[in-house]
């Protein structure tokens, strides 16, 4: 029996999460350095992310026809020569355009890395291996902002990105190395059919998991890109390391979030996703309170919450798409990333009428609009062994 590839399908989403939101601990040092305001170097987090959204629908097709492991490989040696670029930067625009640069790689990892797993685990272990993937992606954006939280309070920023790069070109050799290609009958075989990506449109279930989709990183990036304004100024004053080392949270998750795997697989993304907004709901409302220990606590709540329904939209669209796997979680990756696009910046104008509650209004709407499209959408859970539906 082939042994299935854990530990490079984890290490492919910790490399994929590494710099994707690198810049949000320096979000505040940033607007001092370039005299710029919130919504200006929030772009920095919203380049990437848009970019994602672009790019994904494609890369997931290109992988459909030349083969998963190639594109997730290439894309990883990518994505180390554009964070080398972004330590070059020297004003804001050149940062955002490097930054978006780095987004363009980046869904050729995040995107494909899923439809390996769905192509390569059984039905009944999908979710628990797609929860494995996610804690590699929230260890990854834990190491990725640490790192240049650490490195701007202690050298430059500049530093952070080269570190960055660093360990991406290591990650990228390790993919090369240890993640093996997809298995026969997932390969390419030639020419996909035309009308695919209609048919992928017209997909109930599959139009509803990207509206999720959506809704998981705009309500996340929307928290953690917004948080650290309130904890940089008067009564917390938070450094710029505190402010990287604050993403430490995002651990809880990574523990916690396999065993949502299991729990996926057993009662359904359903299920799973309805815990994950009342957790999500609860964790947005504590960040309120005046006291540090109390937001830090609801900022891990928070966290733990966006992996679990991040872990039950990824296996409810892999689940309902048995053709083009690749396109379908690249559209997926479109609005998930467009989402995060939104989350990025949106709450600029909520942050300008209201303040930090205003922003934690915006994300627990966000939270129960989710909810209310799974609820009314999602089909019910039809057993570890159902086959996927077709598209």
């Amino acid at each position: 029996m082939r042994r299935l590839p854990t530990f490079p399908i984890v290490l492919a989403g910790f490399t994929a999460f590494l710099d994707l939101y690198a810049t949000q601990p320096l979000l505040p040092l940033l607007a001092r350095t370039f005299e710029a305001t919130n919504l200006g170097v929030s772009l920095t987090i919203t380049a990437p992310t848009m970019a994602v959204a672009i790019a994904a629908p494609f890369v997931g097709r290109l992988a459909d026809r030349v083969g998963l492991r190639r594109v997730i490989v290439g894309s990883a040696f990518a994505l180390a020569v554009a964070t080398a670029l972004a330590a070059t930067a020297e004003t804001l625009p050149q940062l955002v355009f490097w930054r978006f640069v780095q987004g363009l790689a980046t869904p050729g990892i995040f995107a494909i890395a899923m439809a390996y797993i769905h192509v390569e685990w059984p039905a009944s272990r999908v979710g628990r291996a797609t929860a494995l993937y996610v804690s590699g992606t929230v260890v990854g954006g834990f190491t990725g902002r640490a790192i240049t939280g650490v490195m701007a309070a202690d050298v430059t920023w500049h530093a952070g990105f080269v570190a960055l790069a660093v360990l991406n070109l290591a990650a990228a050799s390790a993919l090369w190395v240890w993640l093996p290609t997809e298995t026969q009958h997932a390969r390419p075989s030639g020419p996909k059919r035309s009308g695919s990506l209609g048919m992928h449109f017209r997909h109930p279930q599959l139009l509803a998991t990207y509206a999720v989709g959506f809704c998981v990183l705009c309500s996340q990036v929307a928290m953690f890109t917004y948080v650290p304004f309130p904890l940089a100024a008067s009564p917390f004053n938070l450094s710029t390391a505190a402010l990287g080392w604050l993403f430490s949270v995002y651990l809880v998750g990574a523990i916690v979030t396999p065993f949502a795997g299991r729990w996926i697989d057993a009662y359904g993304p359903r299920v799973a996703l309805s815990a994950a907004v009342g957790l999500g709901v609860t964790g947005a409302l504590m960040t309120v309170a005046p006291s540090l220990v109390v937001i830090i606590a609801g900022l891990s709540v928070f966290a733990t919450a966006i992996f679990i329904a991040q872990s039950s939209a990824t296996s409810h669209v892999g689940a309902n798409a048995a053709q083009d796997r690749g396109l379908a979680i690249g559209l997926y990756s479109s609005f998930y990333y467009f989402g995060g696009s939104v989350g990025g910046a949106i709450p600029a104008l909520a942050w300008s009428r209201g303040g930090w509650r205003a922003c934690v209004a915006l994300i627990v709407f966000v939270q129960l609009l989710m909810l209310t499209i799974a609820l009314t959408t999602w089909a019910k859970h039809p057993g570890p062994h159902a086959e996927p539906a077709p598209v």
